[in-house]
C-alpha cells in the first residue's frame, strides 16, 4: 500500500492525534479511566495516560524535586499508560517530556475530575495543575472536571461527560493541526451535573466561587466526619460547631479536622453561576497571578509614600 494515495491522501502519511491524560485523583479514578474509554472507543487518537499512582486532589501546583520519581508502567486497554508516585504536575511534566513516550503529546487533558473547579478552587486543584503544567512547557492542554453531586451523580456520569465534550476536544485539535491554535491561555472545563440535560457550552470567566473551610479540634482522627475531594462533607458528618473538645489534649499534640462552613459566589458571566445554571462552562486560564489594574495603580501611588513611614513615630 506504500505510495497508494485514496481520496487525495496518503496513508502513510495520516498520523492520528496524540492525546496525553493525566489528573489528581490517581490512574484507577473513574473519571480517568471513562475519559480514556471515550477517546480509544472513537479510534481517532493516539491515547496516552500518565497520572498519579494514588489520589493527589488538593495539592494544587505541588511539585517533587527531593528525590527520584518512581514509574510504573501499567495496563490500561487501547492506551499506553504509566502511573508515576508524585503529583498531577509532575505526571504531566515527564509525560510530555519523551522520557515515557517517545513524542510529545498534541493535547494533555487533565481529567475528568471528581468535584467541579471554579472561582477560587482553581489554586487548589491538581487537575487544573496538570493542565497548567503542560502549558507551561509549551503543549497545549484542558483540565475536565464533572460538579459531582453525592446521591444524584453516578460514575456513568463521567462517560456521559466525555462524550459531550468531544467536539471541544476535537474542535481544539483542528486548530493546533492548522496551526491557528491559540497559545497564550489553556482552558478549564466544568461539566454540570444533569450532564444529560445540559445547555451547551459557555464561555466564561474565573469568579471568586469559594467553599468557606473551618477547622473543628478533634481528640482523635476517628472523631467527627472527613472532607471530602468534593469539597463536601462525609454523609454523616455535619456543618456545624460539633460538641465541645471535652478532653484536654497534649499541647504538643493538638488535633485540628478541616470543615465546610458555607459558599461563597459572586457575578453573572463567571464559572461557577454558568455551571449550576446547566451550562459546560468553558474558562480561559494563563499562568500569571497578576492582580487586577486598580490594584497595580494603587501600589503605583502608595509606594513612592512608604519612606515616609520609616521611623517609628510614623506609626
Amino acid at each position: 500500500m506504500e505510495g497508494v494515495v485514496i481520496n487525495g491522501v496518503n496513508p502513510s502519511c495520516y498520523r492520528r492525534p496524540r492525546i496525553m491524560v493525566t489528573n489528581d485523583d490517581g490512574i484507577d479514578a473513574p473519571g480517568l479511566r471513562a475519559l480514556v474509554l471515550v477517546l480509544v472507543s472513537t479510534d481517532r487518537y493516539e491515547v496516552l495516560v500518565c497520572a498519579p499512582d494514588s489520589e493527589k486532589s488538593a495539592v494544587s501546583h505541588c511539585i517533587t524535586w527531593q528525590h527520584a520519581l518512581s514509574v510504573k508502567r501499567v495496563q490500561i486497554e487501547g492506551a499506553t499508560a504509566f502511573a508515576v508516585c508524585g503529583t498531577p504536575a509532575d505526571s504531566a511534566s515527564i509525560g510530555v517530556s519523551q522520557m515515557l513516550f517517545p513524542e510529545v503529546p498534541d493535547l494533555v487533558v487533565s481529567g475528568i475530575n471528581k468535584g467541579s473547579n471554579c472561582g477560587y478552587h482553581i489554586v487548589y486543584s491538581g487537575t487544573v495543575a496538570g493542565a497548567r503544567e503542560a502549558f507551561f512547557l509549551g503543549v497545549p492542554s484542558l483540565a475536565m472536571s464533572y460538579d459531582w453531586v453525592g446521591g444524584k451523580s453516578s460514575d456513568d456520569d463521567y462517560k456521559l461527560g466525555a462524550e459531550a465534550c468531544l467536539p471541544l476536544i476535537n474542535a481544539v485539535l483542528t486548530e493546533i493541526k492548522n496551526g491557528t491554535y491559540f497559545q497564550r491561555c489553556f482552558l478549564n472545563i466544568d461539566i454540570p451535573t444533569d450532564v444529560v440535560h445540559h445547555k451547551g457550552y459557555r464561555a466564561t470567566r474565573q469568579g471568586k466561587s469559594i467553599v468557606k473551610i473551618g477547622w473543628r479540634q478533634v481528640v482523635s482522627e476517628s472523631q467527627g466526619g472527613n472532607m471530602l475531594s468534593t469539597m463536601t462533607m462525609e454523609n454523616n458528618s455535619t456543618v456545624g460547631e460539633g460538641p465541645k473538645v471535652s478532653s484536654t489534649p497534649s499541647e504538643e499534640n493538638l488535633l485540628f479536622k478541616k470543615q465546610v462552613k458555607g459558599l461563597q459566589f459572586d457575578g453573572e458571566d463567571m464559572d461557577f453561576q454558568a455551571l449550576q445554571e446547566g451550562y459546560i462552562t468553558v474558562t480561559p486560564l494563563g499562568a500569571l497571578s497578576r492582580a487586577d489594574a486598580d490594584s497595580e495603580n494603587h501600589l503605583k501611588n502608595w509606594l513612592p509614600n512608604v519612606t515616609d513611614h520609616s521611623s517609628p513615630s510614623a506609626l
